[in-house]
């Protein structure tokens, strides 16, 4: 007999469709995450109709990266990052740098990551990731991509290590900050992009950065789920299973444009013209284009 159980989480509640006055952009996405396996398909649907019309996928290692590039080949409005994140620094190798290097002419491919430092957890050593990063950092410069970095508990370093390449690589983006004021102002010296995410919704733990939303420059400032991780405390529904997706990015967007001052259409287009010109994408794949085209083969 046929399971009559419906996909996971195949339907958001009434209360959690939520629809952006304006495109956005999703710049950090871990859809080769195994939780959207069952329902990748519904998953991007759901995220169109809610006006996250692009989506930046997420490469933390060779698999991922390679399974970001494939997905981005299938959809329309959908772009990968390859890189090799802090975690997994130990397993850097000579083979692994070429691979990326390979990766990183692909036209799906936006950006150098995610990579950079963990000093929170260190599932790698602090200096095999100072080494994988250190070789990203020339990756970069050699591409000319932009980075798509990760920092926790180590922005004093990532700010010394930054500020000796800092002429040498085009743009970088903090992603998921949710450091303190002292680094915020360290990063915009270097004159960094910041990726914001629902931390700011974790009553928790979010407080402090909803006092220095005004202190990232507008157009410094882009926005993200980093899905399935970090799903808002504070959304108005119950979601089953708790795994947050992209659909629920217009939310993250309220949020911030409420402890900015703007209202979520300035907030919106804003952080969506921002993201485009950071990434480089192309201004005729607009979300016209990413909503009606749908699917793609090749």
């Amino acid at each position: 007999m046929a399971d009559a159980t419906p996909p996971f989480d195949d339907v958001l509640p009434e209360a959690l469709r939520f629809r952006s006055p304006a495109p956005l952009v999703d710049i950090g996405a871990n859809l080769t995450h195994d939780s959207f396996a069952r329902d990748l398909e519904a998953t991007i649907t759901r995220a169109r109709a809610a006006g996250v019309t692009t989506l930046i996928l997420t490469g933390t290692d060779r698999e991922h990266a390679e399974q970001a590039v494939r997905l981005a080949r299938q959809h329309a409005g959908l772009y990968a990052t390859a890189g090799v994140h802090p975690h997994d620094a130990r397993q850097w190798s000579p083979s692994l740098a070429a691979a990326m290097r390979e990766l990183h002419r692909e036209p799906e491919v936006v950006a150098v990551g995610e990579c950079g430092l963990d000093f929170n957890r260190n599932f790698s050593s602090p200096a095999e990731q100072e080494r994988a990063f250190e070789a990203q950092l020339g990756l970069a410069a050699e591409s000319g991509l932009p980075l798509f970095l990760h920092e926790r508990d180590a922005g004093r370093r990532m700010r010394e290590m930054l500020h000796a390449w800092r002429d040498d690589i085009s743009r970088a983006v903090v992603h998921c900050f949710t450091a303190d004021r002292e680094t915020l102002y360290g990063y915009r010296d270097l004159d960094l992009h910041v990726g914001l995410t629902g931390w700011l919704c974790d009553e928790r733990r979010g407080h402090h950065l909803r006092e220095l939303v005004g202190e990232i420059p507008l157009d410094r400032l882009m926005v993200e789920t980093d899905c399935p991780y970090l799903l808002p405390r504070n959304l108005p529904a119950k979601l089953k299973g708790r795994r947050h997706e992209p659909a629920l990015l217009p939310w993250i967007v309220r949020e911030i444009a409420h402890w900015r001052g703007l209202t979520e259409a300035e907030l919106a287009q804003a952080t969506t013209a921002t993201a485009r010109a950071f990434f480089g994408l192309d201004a005729n794949h607009d979300a016209h284009h990413a909503l009606e085209e749908g699917p793609r083969h090749g």
